[in-house]
């Protein structure tokens, strides 16, 4: 299957069908980041210094040598943090908001066929909540996890997000669409879970 190369189109010859999967391209690379945030910049470097990813101007520097060794060191230092106990918890606080920068940068880089401004506009809504919403979740059930299981639970938690971010990444290059397809179903389970992480239990046995 031939991965999906962004390509930079004049708006007045542009098709509905090129924007749209520019942003798929833009949300299913944005929803990896929330689960790991240099993974999928390390994924998207190594599409871009092989030819299979075009990226907008501005974003050249992505596909450049240093900036693929880089982020291979960032991406396994983070891939192992988040195996060490109290650690993983903490990144996540500072992972957030970092995933919602990186994911309107990584939407930016990709979706190449609309105004700066537009442009920008579009990678912040779409981009950025994506990320928010797979990392906000990761990081209720991370958090869920230590409560419950005193982290024993957390390696499988830290294994899964490692999985879905690889996952993703590699399906919005080569089909956008299904990514985005991928992310709205995960969204609409992680929101049915959330409702029963955040439900307070029933007391047996309490007084009417």
């Amino acid at each position: 299957m031939a991965l999906y190369r962004s390509q930079v189109v004049p708006l007045a010859h542009m098709s509905a069908a090129d924007l749209a999967l520019s942003i798929a391209l833009g949300i299913g690379l944005a929803a990896a980041v929330g689960l790991r945030v240099f993974l999928p910049l390390l994924v998207m470097s190594i599409a871009a210094c092989t030819g299979h990813l075009h990226l907008g101007s501005g974003f050249a520097w992505l596909a450049s040598p240093p900036a693929l060794v880089m982020l291979s060191i960032a991406a396994l230092l983070e891939i192992l943090a988040y195996y060490v106990p109290g650690l993983d918890n903490l990144l996540d606080t500072i992972a957030t908001p970092a995933a919602l920068i990186a994911g309107t940068v990584v939407a930016a880089a990709v979706i190449t066929d609309l105004p700066p401004t537009v442009r920008w506009a579009t990678a912040a809504i779409a981009g950025g909540g994506a990320a928010g919403l797979t990392q906000g979740f990761t990081a209720l059930l991370r958090a869920k996890s230590t409560l419950t299981t005193g982290g024993l639970g957390n390696h499988l938690v830290a294994t899964a997000e490692l999985g879905g971010a690889l996952l993703l990444s590699v399906l919005a290059l080569a089909a956008p669409l299904l990514a985005v397809g991928l992310v709205a179903l995960a969204c609409w389970l992680a929101l049915r879970m959330t409702r029963r992480l955040l439900r307070p239990k029933r007391v047996a046995g309490g007084s009417a």
